[in-house]
């Protein structure tokens, strides 16, 4: 049940970013009040994961990584953002990080 309650945080966290994106420096109220929205809800579903008893730091290390892959996949996707090698071996990078967390830790 952790692991889902995370995945929606994830989820929460990238809409909220993507919205932060779209909100022009909160200049567009409605995608402002989604970035609010979002990240409100994504620690409240990140808090919710560590009271299931995750271990804070596969927490994290999962949300933040998730989050960080998925942004960058939108912002090449539909943003016009440029995706280069570099970018591609920091999310390689960053995988690899949570995957060596969850095989040294994992849940209780």
């Amino acid at each position: 049940m952790a692991w889902l309650v995370l995945a929606g945080a994830i989820l929460a966290e990238v809409v909220a970013t993507t919205a932060l994106k779209l909100s022009d420096g909160f200049a567009h109220k409605g995608w402002a009040l989604a970035v609010v929205a979002g990240y409100g809800a994504a620690f409240i579903l990140l808090a919710q994961a560590l009271k299931l008893q995750m271990e804070m730091g596969t927490a994290y290390a999962v949300w933040a990584g998730a989050g960080t892959a998925a942004i960058a996949a939108i912002g090449v996707l539909f943003l016009g953002e440029t995706l280069t090698l570099a970018k591609v071996a920091g999310i390689v990078l960053i995988i690899g990080g949570v995957l060596v967390l969850n095989l040294a830790g994992g849940t209780h």
